[in-house]
């Protein structure tokens, strides 16, 4: 039996739109592996949309109080508690009024469509619940003895109009008339520097830390570690408790309390990866050729174990932000007027029955940074997982 004739044109490979043999490829140069990482990270949608988050957040809260016209302490009490979207009420032509049925006031209507000054009533009924007003020349009166409150114009039942937007304070007041959007954006800077406060401790006490005590192991690995696990027991409010006692309440009790315990997580991942690195022949040739501990470990060691550690990191930013407004939120924060997250939510329970828009915005604030930071640490992971890079 003969074996076929193999020809030289059979190995090439085929042309994927013909389906027959065409020229041999040639293939390109392959990507690095932080280009593949950056490739894959670039493809995962919620990851991006983490970044692009995290990105706006630190640009509105590094100039966003800046080009507001209000300062985050400003108070104008005849202003409390406007809502951001009201319905208004026209009284004459280009005259127009707010009603707001929790504290029974009216509200001029400015030709922004902001809500610009409170209206003075001319008279009150206290035994019929009405409050009457002399606006364009025409009697308004509100009457709040059934509910809802019914305002009439000249004796006629008045109609809202339409929705609109409160330009001049587009998220409202709070109930000392403070502006709530400057606020909000002086929180977020409150936020992002307890953020920075938790990446420098991990970074600086938990990459060092974990990365010695992997390193050297035997006792001084137990010794290192029974310290961690001592730091870990003791809870986090317990450390602002004794920082306020120390110092004093507000936010440097807060950030160092994160920084001085916040790191015994990123300690513990980093021994893990370096106990499975320090293994590897690459070490081993870096002992022979005389390298120090330490240069074997900052260079050859916490740089292959990088993407942990960015992983990891990215997962903890998210829960040192949460904690800051916790803390802030029972009182053991940032100290009034300063104003965070936790703070705006606390304020904001009060008179949550009545406006529970000063809610809603924290709330979303602190939902939104948690989840951009949690779906760019899944990105990062999926991104650096060696597994993917096909």
């Amino acid at each position: 039996m003969t074996r076929p004739a193999i020809a030289p044109d059979m190995w090439l490979p085929l042309d994927p739109q013909t389906g027959r043999p065409g020229d041999p490829v040639v293939g390109g140069a392959s990507l690095g592996f932080w280009a593949g990482v950056r490739s894959r990270l670039w493809r995962h949608r919620p990851a991006m949309a983490g970044l692009g988050f995290i990105i706006f957040l630190i640009v509105a809260a590094v100039f966003g109080p800046m080009l507001s016209p209000y300062k985050y302490f400003q108070q104008n009490l005849e202003l409390s508690n406007l809502p951001p979207v009201y319905r208004p009420y026209t009284v004459a032509e280009g005259v127009q009024v707010h009603v707001n049925t929790s504290n029974l006031s009216l509200y001029k209507v400015g030709d922004s469509g902001g809500l610009t000054g409170l209206l003075r009533p001319h008279g009150r009924d206290m035994i019929n619940r009405q409050t009457t007003w002399e606006i364009a020349g025409k009697t308004v009166v509100l009457d709040y003895g059934q509910r809802p409150a019914v305002l009439t114009i000249d004796g006629e039942i008045a109609q809202a109009g339409g929705r609109k937007l409160n330009r001049r304070n587009p998220f409202g007041t709070d109930q000392l008339g403070r502006d709530v959007l400057v606020r909000q954006l002086y929180g977020a800077r409150i936020s992002l520097l307890v953020a920075a406060a938790a990446v420098l401790a991990n970074f600086v006490i938990g990459v060092v830390y974990g990365g010695v005590s992997g390193l050297l192991g035997g006792r001084v690995d137990a010794v290192m570690m029974r310290i961690v696990e001592i730091v870990a027991t003791i809870p986090l409010t317990l450390y602002v408790i004794l920082m306020m006692v120390v110092l004093q309440s507000g936010l440097l009790s807060v950030v160092l309390a994160i920084g001085t315990v916040y790191w015994v997580d990123m300690a513990r991942v980093v021994r893990g990866q370096i106990l499975t690195l320090k293994s590897q022949d690459y070490v081993a040739a870096a002992r022979t050729m005389g390298a120090s501990t330490s240069r074997i470990l900052f260079k050859h060691l916490l740089p292959n174990a990088f993407g942990p550690i960015l992983v990891t990191l990215t997962m903890l930013i998210p829960s040192a932000i949460f904690i800051e407004s916790f803390m802030s939120f029972i009182g053991l924060g940032v100290t009034p007027p300063q104003a965070s997250w936790g703070t705006l939510t606390s304020e904001a329970v009060e008179t949550l029955r009545a406006y529970p828009h000063q809610l809603f915005f924290p709330a979303v604030a602190i939902s939104l940074t948690m989840l951009a930071f949690n779906f760019l640490g899944d990105g990062l992971r999926d991104a650096l997982d060696p597994r993917l890079s096909s």
